[in-house]
Parts: C-alpha cells; structure tokens; sequence
C-alpha cells in the first residue's frame, strides 16, 4: 500500500455576474457550457434529462487521457453545484460554485481544488497558482456576461 500526503492547490474567485441565480444556475451544466464557451464540446454527457442533474457523467479530452467529470451535488435552489474531474495520472479535481444573489445580478463563489495523482500533477499543480487563476475566472467571467447580456458566446481563444 502506498500513502502519500497530498500534494494539493485550491483556489477562489467570486466572480460578478449581470443576472440572477435562477437564469445563471443552468449554464453550470456540460451541455449548456456550449451556449456560452466557444468550442466547449464535452466528448460524451450521461444524463437522464439531458442536462446536469445529480450523478450526470460527462467526458472532456485531456492529456494524457479523457477527462471524467461526476456532478455529486446539483441544487437549482441553493444555487450550487459540485462536480469532481479525474484526469487519470494527473490529478483529481473538486470544483464547487456557489450563486448568491447580489444587487447586480449574482456573485459566482467558484472553487477549484487539485490534488496530484503523480509526476504529471505535480507540474500542473505546481503551474495552478493564484495569477493563474484568477486570469482563468476572469475570462469565463467576461464569457458568461458576455452571453447573459448578447445571448451569443464570446468570439476568441479562451486561455
């Protein structure tokens, strides 16, 4: 048997959104990402309705396998979602959101902790840091304002 101590980056950002929970909450899904995020297109989504839902499985391409996302809690009413991401050796990855209405819309409590699953983690998780991601929550801030307020998805690269 074989235990280590984790080797573990978590991080927050609140992003500022321009509408309420009740309209953002359903873009939190792997289905409608796509409305919102050019060129997201999940490899494979496993729900019974056909969007996120408690237990929904959806795969992404990631090196140096396809990445497995599981959404263990979806509560539309509370305005949270959990899901946890496994890249195989690389890292397990637990990201929470939580929407809380403010007078301009919702703040956005996004959590994203990485736990390395060997030498590959390591470096990703050693790369994960605060610069990083507050650059990474900006730009899908930006992206998900953009289409709450054009209804179109942002037009460029993402980073």
């Amino acid at each position: 048997m074989n235990i280590q101590a984790p080797n573990r980056v978590a991080h927050s950002y609140v992003q500022q959104l321009v509408a309420e929970p009740a309209r953002v909450f359903p873009l939190l899904c792997p289905v409608r990402e796509a409305d919102w995020i050019e060129g997201w297109n999940p490899l494979l989504v496993v729900s019974a309705s056909g969007v996120a839902e408690p237990d929904c499985v959806f795969t992404t391409a990631a090196e140096p396998g396809d990445a497995i996302w599981y959404v263990t809690r979806h509560e539309a009413d509370a305005g949270f979602v959990e899901m946890l991401k496994i890249t195989p050796g690389v890292t397990a990855c637990r990201l929470r959101i939580q929407l809380q209405a403010s007078a301009a819309g919702c703040d956005a409590i996004v959590t994203y902790m990485h736990t390395s699953l060997g030498v590959e983690g390591d470096a990703f998780v050693a790369g994960f840091t605060a610069a990083y991601y507050e650059q990474f929550m900006r730009d899908w801030e930006a992206r998900l304002n953009h289409y709450l307020e054009h209804g179109t998805a942002l037009a460029g690269a993402r980073e």
